[in-house]
Formats: C-alpha cells, structure tokens, sequence
C-alpha cells in the first residue's frame, strides 16, 4: 500500500483530547503516569480483579506491559514495544491485545501538538486490517462498526488523561 492511498476499511481509529498543560507536561504524564490515567477493570486491563501496574518504559525499544498476582503467582503481560520516542512531540508502539498470535500486531501512534494554553493529543490506533475477520479482540465487528469501538475505548482513556491532568490545574 503505498503512503498516499486510503487505509483498508476499519483499519484506525483516531481519537483527540485537549489538555491544559504544555507538550512536555503532557507527553510526561501519558507516559510516566500511565497507570494513573489507564483506566481499570476488564475492558482496559487483563488482572482486572486482581489489582496490578501498567507500566511504559520510557525509551524506544522500552515495553508496555501490565503486572499483577493472582494465586498463581506474579504475572508480567507484555502490550507493546516503543517503535518512536520524540519527546515531547510523539510516542509509537505497537500492540498487542493477549489473544494475539506472535504475528499479529497493530500500532499505536500518539501525537501531542501546542494548542492555545494547552496540548492536543491525538492518539491513532491502526493496523486493524491486518487482524483476521472473526479473531476475538474484534467482539464480531468488522470495518467502521470495529474503528468505531477502538475510537470509544480510546476516547474512554483519553478521557480519564484530561481528568487526571485537570485535577492537577484546577
């Protein structure tokens, strides 16, 4: 696919927030704060009922990657990768949700812009397209049904980001 065609359909979702603190302050908080702001439970992490860490190293090549215990022990779930670290201006890493084959991926390109007295981050979830029809992170939905519920679950987290930060300048 070359650079200047049309993404397969349902392919991404792109969702935007503005906050009222700088770039730097913002790109820091999504990724040194991120278990802060990450919202909880089943639909944005696996140990659900048992309490973990999200966690971002904060370097390229640096994981993504959530730790809690259950009776079982300690378990350490790896996300992403950091594929671009320009901080402040941009994070990218690739995804994957724990029912992926070792193949399968998609990626996450974040973006924080200057805006008036603020930032906007603009957060791009893309590569949907090269999941197969019918694997289980697609809860049954294809094409723009499936963009349209990455972009609520995003739109779900970047929500909780502008609180946090919100609540820090208020």
């Amino acid at each position: 696919m070359s650079s200047d065609s049309a993404p397969p359909p349902g392919d991404r979702a792109t969702v935007t927030v503005v906050v009222s603190v700088p770039p730097a302050v913002a790109f820091d908080v999504f990724t040194s704060e991120i278990d802060l702001w990450w919202r909880r439970g089943p639909q944005y992490r696996l140990g659900d009922r048992n309490p973990g860490t999200l966690c971002l190293e904060t370097h390229l090549g640096g994981r993504l990657f959530e730790s809690f215990r259950t009776e079982s022990g300690a378990h350490v779930i790896e996300v992403g990768r950091v594929t671009v670290w320009d901080p402040p201006a941009r994070l990218v890493f690739d995804w994957r949700a724990h029912n992926f084959a070792a193949e399968e991926k998609t990626e996450v390109d974040i973006r924080f812009d200057a805006c008036g007295a603020g930032t906007q981050v603009t957060v791009q979830h893309r590569g949907w397209a090269s999941i197969r029809p019918g694997h289980p992170a697609r809860h049954g939905l294809e094409d723009a049904a499936m963009s349209r519920m990455i972009g609520l679950w995003w739109g779900e987290l970047m929500s909780a980001l502008r609180e946090l930060i919100a609540g820090r300048t208020s």
